[in-house]
């Protein structure tokens, strides 16, 4: 195996790639393997850009008819609560 050696790196992109690599639970040297494998064989992770509401409508998706068609209709008010001693 090759080993290379990157010099004068930025403290902000050295800091990031600490951060990366942790959140992935690697050390920053297999996170830098990582990210160079990914970029230069074409198979990088796109992260997805999805809100809560897009992931959740996803997941329903499948269904023939709405996931809540078949609930009751409402009767009259909700009633008052007295607590008592």
């Amino acid at each position: 195996m090759a080993t290379i050696t990157v010099r004068d790196l930025d403290d902000d992109l050295k800091a990031a790639l600490r951060v990366r690599a942790a959140q992935h639970g690697r050390s920053m040297e297999s996170e830098v393997r990582e990210i160079l494998r990914q970029t230069l064989t074409g198979n990088e992770d796109k992260p997805k850009k999805t809100g809560l509401g897009s992931q959740i409508a996803a997941l329903f998706a499948d269904l023939d008819e709405p996931a809540f068609a078949d609930l009751p209709a409402r009767s009259g008010h909700a009633g008052v609560v007295e607590f008592t001693e």
